[in-house]
């Protein structure tokens, strides 16, 4: 088993780092030979269907479940070492059900996990504020919507002022005002080097909100990277639409068919081009003797939901 050198730094360890990691339910293979670093500061999304093995990673990452074969640190730590129990103090989780206690108030709520973590209850009101729950503070969580549950429980995760966060589908219920307050304080907490690692379906939400990120399917690693580098990996073609005036619309297909994988489609307002990703430039190109017959021009790159089912299926 590999281990860090015994005077190895631990600060200059990734944040997380997953070697040959296997965890195996008889014969279901929920997670299935990964290895995966996330660096000290970042944004991670982790996606994939349901099933990938995204939420047994994230409890083997806990130490909640065992891996059958491979090694987890955290920090620089062993998850099934000795020096896991004090690394742990520093990780913060929101799980993907928020189960909690609906008889206690919200401030009772936290005070309750703060003390089960060992972090100050001083901080209990400070987070109450910090996720937009200070009026209803005395409540009990048994009149809390679903979105103020789970704003309660990304609370509790940042109790103890954790250095790294692992948030599964952390959304759930949320407002798009809660849901822009919510990714405002992810930024903030990595301006203050918190790690990031967060799981969702809603795709369109990661795409510009994460550094990096990793695809599961069927307990394996997909791909790894930033989204921008998965979209060259696919190699998808890119969409330009143009607008054109009405007579301008045959001569420009026309210059355009001579450039080698363009296809055109005719739209109300001009022409659709499907452009090979290497292939933009020489469109611009050909593009340029029309001037001011191209009235405007928007080049469409691949969303995230694109790349995911490139790779997932």
């Amino acid at each position: 088993m590999t281990r860090n050198p015994p005077n190895a730094d631990p600060s200059d360890s990734p944040a997380i780092e997953v070697r040959g990691a296997h965890k195996h339910y008889g014969a279901l293979h929920a997670v299935d030979g990964i290895d995966l670093r996330v660096e000290r500061g970042e944004i991670f999304g982790l996606i994939g269907h349901n099933g990938a093995g995204k939420s047994t990673l994230f409890k083997m990452i806990l130490g909640l479940v065992p891996a059958t074969r491979g090694e987890i640190l955290v920090g620089g730590a062993s998850v099934q070492g000795r020096g896991f129990r004090a690394a742990r103090r520093h990780l913060g989780y929101l799980p993907e059900n928020v189960v909690l206690y609906d008889n206690l108030t919200g401030l009772e709520t936290l005070r309750f996990f703060a003390r089960l973590k060992g972090a100050p209850l001083a901080q209990c009101p400070d987070l109450l504020e910090r996720v937009g729950l200070s009026q209803a503070g005395q409540r009990p969580v048994r009149e809390y919507s679903k979105g103020m549950r789970q704003r309660l429980g990304f609370a509790q995760a940042l109790l103890g002022t954790p250095r790294v966060l692992l948030l599964d589908e952390p959304t759930n219920g949320l407002d798009p005002q809660a849901i822009r307050d919510f990714y405002a304080t992810l930024r903030g907490l990595q301006a203050q080097g918190v790690t990031i690692v967060i799981t969702s379906h809603i795709l369109a939400e990661l795409q510009e909100r994460v550094d990096r990120l990793a695809i599961l399917a069927t307990g394996k690693l997909q791909a790894l990277g930033s989204v921008q580098a998965l979209r060259e990996q696919t190699r998808m073609p890119l969409t330009i639409a143009l607008t054109l005036a009405e007579a301008d619309r045959t001569p420009v297909a026309q210059a355009l068919a001579q450039l080698p994988g363009i296809t055109t489609t005719p739209t109300a307002t001009g022409l659709d081009l499907c452009c090979p990703r290497d292939a933009k430039m020489g469109v611009l190109a050909a593009l340029a003797p029309f001037g001011a017959s191209v009235r405007d021009l928007h080049i469409h790159e691949p969303s995230l939901e694109d790349v995911f089912f490139g790779f997932a299926g």
